[in-house]
């Protein structure tokens, strides 16, 4: 559903994005899906046994990990650290990161990367409460 002040969309079960036609196995990106203008957002799945091959960094965006569901490590500038539900990493875009399911079912977490530094308000300062009362439909 896209309307002007909202897009809505499901992605499915999380167990499902290794078979994401639309990116690499395993990722499955909301920017484009939900119009998204300040941050990248994707959904991942690293199945058991699997890693990222590779070490990476970003130019300007710093990128925020939470994980919902599995075990792995995560390793920032060498550091390697064991992450799993509830765990959130913050790396600046300059971190090499990359990381690897030791768990024994697969690793589900969720990736926002936005521009550093660009924050300029946030809930605290930025929401805004109209003088309504709310109203939800008899259930």
């Amino acid at each position: 559903m896209n309307e002007a002040n909202f897009t809505v969309m499901n992605a499915g079960p999380f167990d499902g994005l290794l078979n994401e036609p639309e990116g690499p196995p395993g990722k499955y990106y909301l920017k484009d899906r939900l119009g998204l203008t300040g941050m990248e957002v994707s959904l991942n799945q690293l199945p058991m046994g699997g890693a990222v091959p590779f070490y990476h960094k970003h130019r300007e965006n710093e990128e925020l990990y939470l994980f919902t569901g599995g075990r792995g490590q995560f390793q920032v500038d060498g550091h390697i650290f064991e992450v799993k539900e509830g765990t959130a990493v913050r790396v600046s875009p300059e971190g090499e990161r990359t990381l690897r399911n030791i768990g024994t079912e697969d690793l589900f977490f969720v990736v926002v990367q936005v521009q550093t530094s660009s924050l300029r308000q946030w809930e605290k300062t930025d929401a805004v409460i109209p003088d309504k009362p709310v109203d939800w439909p008899v259930a």
